[in-house]
């Protein structure tokens, strides 16, 4: 790392720390030649490969963009979207890969999704898969229709009243 001031062509790293939920970390650095000091920002790389080839670095920001737009006039607020951005951006880092498709983003952000805002998961499902068809979304929400509600999700009884859904019991073994 060349020193901003002097341009010595090395320094010492002083202090590091974790920054940016555990996703950087923050050195203090000092030169050797000039003894200033200075800090630096290191991120681990993650790019997204579009389907037109071009590469460009992964951004929660976008990713939450893009679920806002399925979310709109849906009782989500700012805090459950970036809640879903970290979900994915932990899910996507998970892999260890230094590149990974827009197509696995996009599978990464219909899990947390479907948890949020089921009405949200079948617009955006609708675009990511590129329904052609009402038998697409009839396909997609009697699937969503088979599938066991999630572990402390809430229906409605005959009464009109909502219980909660019990977690599925795990067998010790």
């Amino acid at each position: 790392m060349h020193c901003p001031f002097c341009r010595h062509s090395d320094s010492r790293v002083v202090d590091s720390r974790t920054a940016d939920d555990g996703t950087a970390i923050r050195r203090r650095r000092q030169c050797p030649d000039c003894s200033r000091r200075f800090t630096t920002v290191e991120n681990a790389s993650l790019m997204v490969i579009k389907r037109s080839g071009v590469t460009e670095p992964f951004s929660r920001g976008k990713v939450i963009a893009g679920v806002r737009k399925a979310c709109q006039g849906r009782p989500v607020t700012e805090d459950a979207l970036a809640q879903l951005g970290q979900r994915v951006e932990e899910a996507v880092r998970a892999t260890g890969s230094a590149e990974l498709s827009a197509h696995d983003v996009g599978l990464a952000i219909l899990g947390p999704l479907q948890d949020l805002d089921l009405v949200a998961y079948l617009r955006f499902a609708s675009v990511y898969r590129a329904f052609e068809s009402l038998e697409d979304f009839e396909a997609a929400i009697a699937e969503l229709r088979d599938a066991p509600p999630p572990p402390g999700a809430q229906e409605k009884d005959e009464a009109g009243g909502v219980t909660e859904v019990p977690a599925p019991a795990v067998a010790a073994d």
